[in-house]
């Protein structure tokens, strides 16, 4: 059990049987009052985000979850193949809303964690920084820094990004998948 203080980011909690992942939280007071935990929850089985607030005599029960390493193989329709990193014969499927924004930089072959609950896969944990080949980049035009010197080119993923100027077509870079922002050139 978890003091209203001890729920924090990145934990995942149970509320009335359902997992939550805290997403943000602000411990505060308001004059002469006791202490809250104001908090904003994300439901890992439906995406929805709710704020919550915790007082000083809740307690709240940690989610008993598991965490796999799994291959991302292909994605169609809004579904995302998967096979698990010992056994390929071992295929699952998970939503698009289970692999959030940063399944847009996922390649096949792509090593990632999955956090079961209840015998499902909920949560996909993609790496921090990938590494991936620049399709399509407009060339840069000498004195276009209307925009800041950045231009938006196509990697092999399909997502578009902001890079600086000197990113050509066929570069590698390094991608920030939490931000979905260029890193450096890899």
């Amino acid at each position: 059990m978890l003091a209203y203080n001890d729920v924090t980011p990145k934990r995942i909690i149970l509320i009335d049987g359902e997992p939550y992942e805290v997403l943000t939280h602000h411990v505060f007071r308001m004059q002469q009052r006791k202490p809250v935990n104001k908090t904003k929850l994300r439901n890992l089985k439906t995406g929805s985000v709710t704020e919550y607030t915790f007082h000083q005599a809740d307690k709240v029960e940690e989610a008993d979850i598991e965490s796999r390493q799994a291959v991302f193989v292909y994605n169609k329709k809004n579904e995302w193949w998967f096979h698990e990193s010992t056994d390929k014969s071992k295929r699952f499927c998970i939503d698009e809303r289970a692999i959030g924004d940063a399944g847009r930089f996922l390649k096949s072959g792509t090593e990632i964690d999955v956090v079961w609950f209840d015998g499902a896969p909920i949560q996909v944990r993609t790496p921090i920084k990938v590494d991936l080949k620049v399709l399509d980049a407009p060339p840069a035009v000498r004195g276009n820094t209307v925009q800041g010197g950045t231009k938006i080119v196509t990697l092999e993923t399909g997502a578009t990004i902001l890079v600086p100027m000197f990113i050509n077509e066929g570069d590698t870079i390094r991608i920030n998948t939490e931000t979905g922002e260029y890193v450096e050139r890899a």
